[in-house]
Parts: structure tokens; sequence; C-alpha cells
């Protein structure tokens, strides 16, 4: 079986020769305008008369072969500054606009919206994303990895919608400070998308295949200027922040404490492509509260980054490998308590072909825990190779400072280093049909040699009716990524997937087919298996927008190590034991367009030492669109083992309040209840944007212990955070 690992290398390296671009046809001629442009949703200026016009739009749901059933028409211009957008977006039939809400980064399937995707350097990789919603809430994102948008990119450009009785138009102004493009380049990758809930309609542009999202750069259209974009100028931001707050300990029946702190962000823009980051005493307060969930995995579970420094332009780094062997996982860095002294980060496109990304930081010591202060430093290179595959390296280092473990102390011993290296080609060909990776790591630890590599490798074959991949992974036992997120070691594991679709030319269906995963786990050398997990799953995608799925499986686990399969230390099953059940499952996702939303899902099946577990999860939501959203989710796990357990149930709740009185005015309110950490916490948070990329954040935040109703501890903060430039 594991002959199979070289031939599938081999065949990364092959498939991707090099091929134009699928789209190049499609141009959009951009000239400089000498005359002032409003933004404001009124398209009356001379340089719009004389822009030149991306109409004609492809369909690309519910069917790719066909030209758009709604008129949409683009134009751009620019001048010293600023790149101009407008965008026409007609309209059939009454009824209002469908929007989530006026809050940013919106769900681009739930809305309907109008988004452009940017591709300055033209290499279908990287780029930026700007966008609206018909109610005028903002959409901008950083581009990756050929078609993905990590929405926690935050800069500043304005816009306005404006709606009329046939249309709803939106216009923007974006300035050249704002996004990082080889000077003196004269033909960007660009394409336009628009999503229309009340005909169910998604268009690009620049036709996209139905199978790959409208983001996909792999198939831009062409944004041809007529000289090359004006320079950026020197581009210095600086953004302070300070801080007030109070926070009271009830379970350790602590006095208030009191905070009062200030630092600093500083952007700097080395070339017009390449960016300087710095921190100084940062502060995340305003960042939400992870989500909780029911806990009955063997693993650690992975909670995503939402520290805004970490995630700018941070993917060369964090997506380094895969989702379970990740080298770099920033959310090591400073939580718990830990802080954060000053850090820096230097990223972006050295040209067409090469990119960078270094970052360093340095945490200070924690007393209470004997964690020392440690220095982060994190290297990436990447270099393009064919159309749209690279080679990528990374390096990451961690470093004690001044640091003599004292075993006598009873406090918890570090290592004085934890090192990483490694390798990776991401292969994606010219038409996406083809993607996968091919990795390998290894690390350096004092005290730990031998098994401290890991491998994997995927390949997937993508097209309209067939999506078939395979991926294998190895990982030593000795293998530690001690700011990396690998929650196991010392295992081989092959997992491969096929799915068929099959698209009927009319009726509610617009998709549906089965697909069929197997994931295996065997010990490091390859010879024993641990675990299997075999899914088979029938898929429904109707014209609403609305899904069905229903799946079985067979699981087989052997442990490695005791286990408590409630996570409640009642008693742990023995290393060694063998378990083996059936489950069956259903999901329902509704359709976007009504006010009241819902989505359910249930399993049933077996469970450890011959068990039973029933789950069901149900997720409701109302909008009083654009102003208001309330949401319930509710998940419910009821376990029946034999004793000591017993029969046990968990509850999982978290209703949510959404109120975007303007796209610049939020408040947020959410509570959670945790069963099975029997801990319910509120959380609230009003954020105005009195200007772009500046806000004042209110945070409150209580835990309660449920039975007996008291309260844990809460926490108020006043934050204020400024973005000028010099």
């Amino acid at each position: 079986m594991f002959r199979i690992i070289p031939l599938l290398c081999c065949c990364l390296f092959v498939l991707p020769l090099s091929a134009q671009k699928k789209n190049d046809a499609y141009q959009l001629q951009i000239k400089k305008t000498n005359s002032p442009v409003k933004i404001d949703g009124v398209i009356d200026e001379e340089a719009w008369q004389q822009a030149q016009v991306a109409s004609n739009f492809h369909m690309v749901l519910p069917m790719d072969t066909s030209a758009a059933r709604l008129r949409t028409d683009v134009r751009m211009t620019y001048d010293d500054k600023y790149l101009y957008l407008v965008v026409e977006n007609f309209t059939e039939g009454d009824g209002p606009y469908m929007v989530e809400s006026l809050r940013r980064d919106f769900a681009f399937l739930k809305n309907d919206n109008f988004l452009l995707f940017m591709d300055p350097f033209d290499d279908q990789t990287n780029g930026f994303s700007f966008g609206a919603n018909a109610a005028g809430a903002q959409w901008d994102g950083l581009m990756y990895d050929g078609g993905k948008v990590d929405l926690s990119w935050d800069n500043k450009w304005v816009s306005v919608v404006k709606n009329y009785p046939d249309k709803w138009v939106f216009e923007a102004a974006i300035p050249f400070k704002t996004i990082r493009y080889k000077k003196g380049i004269t033909k960007w990758g660009i394409n336009f998308s628009r999503n229309d809930l009340k005909t169910t309609e998604k268009s690009a542009w620049a036709p996209v295949p139905r199978q790959f999202a409208t983001a996909s750069l792999a198939y831009t259209g062409n944004l041809v200027w007529d000289n090359p974009p004006p320079a950026a100028g020197p581009n210095i931001s600086l953004i302070p922040y300070v801080l007030g707050g109070l926070s009271k300990d009830y379970d350790k029946q602590t006095t208030t404490k009191y905070r009062r702190d200030a630092g600093i962000d500083a952007k700097v823009a080395v070339t017009s492509s390449l960016n300087l980051d710095l921190t100084v005493n940062p502060d995340f307060s305003q960042v939400d509260v992870d989500k909780q969930v029911t806990n009955l995995d063997r693993f650690e579970l992975f909670y995503p980054e939402k520290r805004q420094f970490f995630l700018e332009n941070g993917d060369q780094l964090s997506n380094f490998g895969y989702s379970t062997i990740r080298p770099f996982f920033s959310r090591r860095i400073g939580l718990g308590g830990v802080p954060i002294r000053f850090g820096a980060r230097l990223s972006g496109k050295l040209n067409k072909d090469w990119r960078v990304g270094i970052m360093n930081m340095e945490t200070g010591k924690q007393e209470e825990t004997g964690l020392p202060a440690q220095n982060f430093t994190v290297a990436a290179i990447q270099r393009r190779v064919f159309s749209r595959s690279n080679l990528g390296f990374i390096f990451i280092n961690k470093e004690s400072i001044n640091y003599t473990p004292d075993k006598t102390s009873g406090l918890p011993v570090y290592n004085r280093y934890n090192r990483n290296a490694g390798f990776e080609y991401n292969l994606a060909s010219s038409n996406n049909f083809w993607t996968g990776k091919a990795m390998v790591l290894k690390s350096y630890t004092p005290g730990k040699s031998g098994h401290d590599w890991a491998h994997a490798a995927n390949l997937q074959y993508t097209s309209k009716t067939w999506n078939i991949g395979w991926q294998h992974e190895y990982v030593g036992s000795n293998y530690n990524a001690e700011v990396g997120y690998v929650p196991r070691q010392g295992y081989v594991k092959i997992a491969p997937q096929i799915t068929r679709l099959f698209f009927p030319v009319s009726g509610a269906v617009l998709s549906h087919g089965p697909q069929v995963t197997s994931t295996w786990f065997f010990d490091e050398h390859g010879l024993s298996r641990t675990d299997n997990e075999t899914m088979l799953n029938y898929g429904i995608v109707f014209r609403k927008r609305n899904t069905l799925n229903v799946w079985a499986s067979n699981t087989y686990i052997k442990l490695l190590s005791f286990f408590d399969p409630t996570n409640l230390n009642k008693d742990t099953l023995a290393r060694g034991s063998q378990h083996n059940w059936n489950t069956i499952g259903a999901d329902y996702v509704s359709k976007p367009q009504s006010l009241f939303t819902y989505a359910l899902s249930a399993r049933y099946g077996g469970y450890y030492d011959n068990g039973h577990r029933l789950m069901t999860n149900t997720e409701l939501g109302y909008r009083f669109q654009p102003y208001v959203s309330i949401a319930l989710s509710a998940n419910y796990n009821y376990i029946q083992l034999p004793k000591p357990w017993g029969n046990t149930s968990f509850w999982l709740v978290g209703p949510r309040l959404d109120v975007t009185m303007t796209n610049t005015l939020f408040f947020t309110g959410f509570m959670q209840y945790n069963g099975q950490q029997k801990n319910m916490n509120l959380n609230t948070r009003f954020q105005w944007r009195y200007r772009p990329a500046s806000d004042l954040f209110i945070v409150y935040t209580d835990n309660y212990l449920p039975d007996p109703f008291y309260v844990k501890n809460r926490a108020l903060v006043l934050k204020l955070v400024y973005w000028f430039n010099i």
C-alpha cells in the first residue's frame, strides 16, 4: 500500500505544466481621470461617462453554461491617490434586498452582494478583495492559495451603496496606499462576482466553472492600465491605542484589579509590495470569545487565531503544513496571561515570483508558572514555479531567554529551545482541476533525537462531476512543534476520498451525489492499525441553496493511552482496548433567502465500550434586516455507558444578538452555557468605527457557575484605537 506514496509525490511535480491563463481574453481598460469623483452612489461624474464598462456577466450557479440572467455593469478609473469602482447591480421583481445585517465581512452566500477580486501581481495566487452587500456593509480581505480570502484583514477605504427601484449601486474609493502591487506593472488579474438571492443566481464577469468559488484567481480576466499605476509614495501608518478596565475574580475572592494600558502598532511600506508591521505592548481585548464546544475528543481541540497582528498577511506562516500538522500556530504566543513585549513582521512580495514572511516576537516572564521570557522567530520564503504552484521553506525558533531550569522548585521545566525547519510544494494547475501539497518537517529539541520527522502529501482532482483525493501523513513519535499544532505523534495516516455529482436539467434539485471517505491510522511503522473510520454520505443541494446530507459510518479505535469517554474524570478505559461501532446521521440547512433560517443535524449509534451516543444540534436565526439578527444554537449529547459512567447528558446552548445600527455602529451580545464544563459565559461588545479603521470598543464579560448560581469573574474594558497616516 505504501508504494503509492513516492508515486504520488512524483505526480505533484509532473502535473503542473505551464499554460496560458484561462480568461486572458477578458480585458477591462482603465484610464486615469483628471476630474473629481464623489463617492455617493450617483453615476454623474465625467470620469464614469468616459470609463469602459465591464458587462455581459456569466452565470456560475445554478448553471455555468449560459449568460447571467441579471445585468451587472462595472466601471473603474483612478487618479494619483485612489482606485475607483462603481457597480450597477440591476434587479428584477419587487421586494426588499436580502442581507444579514450591516456588519463588515458578511457571509457571501447569505447576502445580495458584489465582490471584486484583484490580483495586482497577476500570479493567480495572492491578491485583495473588496465589496459590499446591498445594504452597504463592507467586505475586504487578503487573498491567498489561489482563491481563499482572509477576512481578518481590515484597512482604510470608503464606499457607499445607494438603492434605486431597479438596481442598487455600489461605489468605492480604494487608496493605493491600502493595497500592495509591483511598481511598473500594467496588467492586473481581476474578476467581479455577484450573488442575488431572489433569483438564486451567482455570476461572474470572467467565467468560472461552478465547482470553484468565483474568488478563484485561476479564472481572472485582466485589468489593463493606460499607464503604470502611480507609486503610493511614503506610506507609514501609526495605530496607537489606550485602554482602561477593571476585573474581579469572585472565585479567588481577590480585590478589584484596575487596568491602564497603552500600546502602538506601526505599518511601514518598505516597497509598494513589501510591508513591515511593528507592535509594542499589544492588547487583544476586543477579540471575540472562543465558541465553546462539547469536548469528547481524545486529542487537543483546535481554536482559530483571532488576533489582528497575527492574522494580517499571515497565511504564509500559519498555513504551512496541514490542518493537524501545523509547525507554526500563533495561539502558542502570548495567551493565558503571558504578556507580549514587542513584535515585528516583514511580509509581502519581493517580485512576481518571490514572497517572504519574517516575524519576531518576545514575551515576558510569568512568575506563577515559572515560564521564562521567550523569543519567537519565524521565517518563510516562497518561490512560484510553473503557472500557479510554489515551493516554500519555513524555519521556526522558540528560545527561552536567560533561563536555567530549577527542578527543585516544583514548577514546570521548560525546554531551552525548540526549532522546526521544513519544505513544502504546493500544486495548483492552471485550470485548478489538480491541487495538492507535499511537505517534510524536522524538529530540534534538547534530549529528543530520532523519529523527529514529519512528512505528508495529498493530491486532489476536482471536475464538475468528480472529486477524487488522496492524502497520507507521517509524524514521528519524537516530532515536537512547541509553537505549532500537532495533536498526535507517532502515526501513519491514509485518507482517500471520492465524490460523484449529478446535475438534473430541471426541478428543485441543483446537484446530488454520493461521497465515500475512509481514514486509516497505523503506528509509525505502518504495521498495526490503530484507528479507522469509513463514511458513506449522500448530499443534495437544492436550487434555493438549501442542503441535505444523510450518512452512515463505521468506526474502529484502539486506544493508545487511558481515556475517559465523557471527559469528566470519572474513570478511564484501558490502554490497548479496542472499540468498534456504527453510526447514522443527517444534516439539513435551510434556504438563506428566508428571514427565519435554521440548521438541524443529528447522529445516533454506538460508542466506546459497547455504549451508545445520541447527538442533536440546532441553529436558529431570525433577522430584522438589516439592523437586527437573533440566533440560537443548542447542542445536546446523550451517552449511555456501563458503570461507573452510566448515562450522561451534556447541553451546550448559545443565544446571540447582533444589532447593526449603521455600518459603523455595532452591538453584539451572546451567552454560552456549557454543561460539560459547568460554566455560563456572557459577553457583550459595543463597537463604533468613528473613522476608517479607527474604533472605540466597550467589552463586558461575565462567567457564572450555573448550579449553585453565582458569579465566578467579570470584567469591563474600554479601548480606543486611532489609525492615522504619516
